[in-house]
């Protein structure tokens, strides 16, 4: 187990718990009482049937319904299409909850509410001190299956080296925006080590992608974090919401 962090909302909750209990609520302590706003009056409930973000003005509610179900359904044919491409090729498209072998999100609860258990336990971490350092959680347990197999999956990428210019033949790919700079990286087998044989360029952090290339169940570490994982990458597309 290295130090870094927790995973996908585990690790956000974990994070905004922590927040709030550093952080608090301030007071100024002011004796008089604020004067009472007057009353305001509740806003008008929003009708079930209303527009929503995306609606043209002028459409009906059959219309934005019909609209909202045609764009699903033209989804779902482009996501056929490409797995059909995909498949031809011998790739397949996976996702995060792939990567985790049966029972691996019953032990990861149990090791965050321990972890849970022991900040809350004690008289809280001081600021910069040796416990003030997120830990990465998890284990480095795989899906055998999946090693040697031409994969998709979608991610953030987290180079190593940062720059206008950087050219970079290694990376991490994590589950959510942040990990491993902002906030605690995922478990071991929630990261990827990535491996390029050309140099890429990163330009938008914040931008997913689509990994293509080969998985292999094998560890790698670094100082930002471990990976249960490795990828040797074959090609990297903006991923499109």
């Amino acid at each position: 187990m290295k130090t870094t962090s927790l995973p996908g909302f585990a690790l956000a909750s974990l994070a905004i718990g922590l927040a709030a209990a550093c952080g608090g609520a301030s007071t100024n302590g002011t004796a008089e009482a604020a004067p009472a706003k007057p009353a305001e009056e509740a806003p008008a409930k929003a009708k079930a049937d209303g527009p929503k973000v995306g609606d043209k003005i002028g459409q009906s509610a059959a219309e934005r319904a019909a609209a909202r179900a045609e764009a699903a359904k033209k989804r779902a044919a482009d996501q056929a299409r490409i797995d059909a491409e995909l498949a031809a090729r011998g790739v397949e498209r996976i996702g995060w909850e792939d990567l985790m072998p049966e029972g691996e999100e019953e032990r990861l609860a149990q090791m965050y509410q321990a972890q849970m258990a022991m900040l809350y336990s004690g008289a809280g971490v001081a600021e910069g001190s040796a416990a003030d350092t997120a830990v990465q959680i998890g284990t480095f347990n795989t899906v055998k299956e999946l090693n040697g197999k031409k994969i998709r999956i979608p991610g953030y990428t987290v180079p190593f080296e940062y720059g206008a210019d950087a050219q970079i033949k290694e990376f991490l790919l994590v589950p959510y925006f942040g990990a491993c700079i902002h906030a605690p990286p995922p478990p071991p087998n929630q990261t990827v080590f990535v491996m390029s044989d050309k140099a890429i360029k990163m330009q938008d952090l914040a931008q997913a992608v689509w990994i293509e290339g080969t998985i292999h169940t094998q560890t790698q570490e670094s100082d930002l974090a471990d990976a249960a994982y490795t990828i040797t990458l074959t090609g990297i597309e903006e991923y499109t919401y």
